[in-house]
């Protein structure tokens, strides 16, 4: 049996540790919420400052592979009311700061996603980050970033929010054929692209980031191949490569523009990321993390040599805070002690947040037990390994090295009597890895599949 079909499992990407499906919301209080966010303030808010991811959830279309939280919609109207709500919800959280130590929020990274950021006009763009702004202090060197679609980022929206402060931005190219674009409803030429990217280098950003999807309907070695070279002509300083997440049982109508039957299989998709990945190392790229690549002077791969490399709800980050807090429809928030997502319609999240509340509806608080899983969890997706002591090793973890044993024998890792680390071969199992470690789910084993497929 090959690696691939013995290891093509479903499988959570793990941006945290306890996964959403297995948070403990029995047990989650908006009031406990609030007081893991001030601990965590009061602990890292003055050495390392916060993060803030921002959800903007508005798109024009529907992108049929796409599993993000969004409201499809031509009627820029809902534009302001929904900065306003965002707006209204960060002053809560600065109040509570404020009522707790008195510091204003030192804001070390800042992400704008969605949905379409670019949706969004330039001006209700910078009237939102100024109100954020006006109640911080931005810390020294901070990491500001958007996600921007080709079609509709326009110059003035790149010269606004460099402006603002940011110097990264990524663009959501998926793949360059006009078959899949059709499939998955993604229409943009590779002039789109090279247009924003060269805006973006022109105006002074320092990291360009295209995102590529390999898995998606019609997809072969031959058309991803040339989609490669076309990113290539553009020499983005880094990319990320994603594994296509087909969940349409959670997502619904949205994934099911296409049959199943036109997806790579198992074995086609496993051999889509590996001639990617030798393809992309040849032309200059370093592997970073499970899904990463980026150009040696990019702030990605030099975090990593460096091992201050962190990953969230963000993704992987070269700048690294214990508290992350979301704005927003459905954002989620982490004060490294406690999850919280919010309301995950527009109407409810506005809904809760003019009463003047947090507008977070379901979370975890985790115990002593989830934080040593989540650091060993982190170590294995960050830096591909992790140790441990009597301080850090659970009972329970004895059935993780045996899973690893077997691991070990396939090459995919190597072991010691209090480590592991993934070998080469392995990078592509990382989640598999990191899932022998995972004890929530290796104790209430789903019965129904609620997760994508590792490979």
């Amino acid at each position: 049996m090959s690696l691939i079909n013995k290891y093509n499992i479903p499988g959570p990407r793990y941006t945290s540790y306890p996964t959403v499906p297995f948070w403990d919301e029995q047990h989650f209080s908006t009031h406990a919420w609030k007081n893991t966010v001030i601990r965590s303030f009061q602990e890292s808010n003055a050495t390392e400052g916060i993060s803030i991811y921002i959800h903007l959830p508005f798109c024009e279309s529907l992108c049929t592979f796409c599993a993000c939280h969004k409201r499809i919609t031509k009627q820029h109207s809902v534009e302001l009311p929904y900065v306003e709500t965002v707006l209204k919800e960060w002053k809560l959280y600065v109040e509570m700061f404020r009522n707790h130590g008195g510091e204003l929020p030192r804001i070390k990274e800042l992400h704008l996603g969605g949905g379409t950021p670019t949706f969004f006009s330039p001006e209700n763009l910078e009237y939102l980050l100024k109100g954020i702004f006006e109640s911080a202090i931005i810390a020294e060197n901070p990491e500001f970033s958007f996600e921007g679609h080709p079609n509709n980022t326009t110059k003035k929206h790149l010269q606004t929010l460099y402006n603002l402060g940011f110097r990264r931005c990524s663009f959501g190219v998926q793949d360059y054929d006009p078959k899949v674009q059709k499939a998955i409803n993604r229409i943009q030429p590779f002039e789109a692209v090279e247009k924003v990217t060269a805006w973006a280098r022109a105006i002074g950003y320092e990291s360009i980031s295209h995102d590529l999807v390999f898995g998606l309907p019609f997809q072969t070695w031959e058309t991803m191949e040339k989609t490669i070279h076309r990113t290539l002509e553009l020499k983005p300083d880094r990319l990320a490569f994603y594994s296509y997440a087909h969940v349409p049982w959670i997502k619904g109508v949205g994934q099911r523009g296409f049959d199943e039957n036109d997806l790579p299989s198992g074995e086609e998709k496993r051999k889509l990321y590996e001639k990617g990945k030798e393809l992309l190392q040849e032309l200059g790229y370093f592997e970073v993390g499970m899904d990463h690549f980026s150009l040696e002077h990019d702030s990605l791969y030099q975090s990593m040599n460096k091992k201050t490399i962190h990953r969230n709800f963000m993704g992987y980050s070269s700048s690294k805070t214990q508290m992350m807090i979301g704005l927003g429809m459905s954002a989620i928030s982490d004060s490294w002690y406690a999850f919280a997502q919010n309301e995950k319609t527009v109407e409810e999240y506005q809904k809760r947040v003019e009463a003047g509340e947090i507008p977070v509806f379901k979370g975890h608080i985790l115990n002593d037990e989830d934080l040593i899983i989540r650091q060993h969890i982190l170590n294995i997706m960050c830096h591909l390994e992790t140790t441990w002591d009597e301080n850090n090793f659970l009972p329970e973890m004895k059935n993780a090295l045996m899973h690893l044993e077997e691991m070990e024998k396939d090459g995919l890792v190597k072991l010691t009597e209090n480590s592991i680390k993934i070998t080469e071969e392995g990078r592509a199992f990382t989640r598999n890895v990191a899932m022998t470690f995972d004890l929530r789910m290796l104790r209430n084993k789903p019965e129904t599949r609620i997760f994508s497929m590792t490979i």
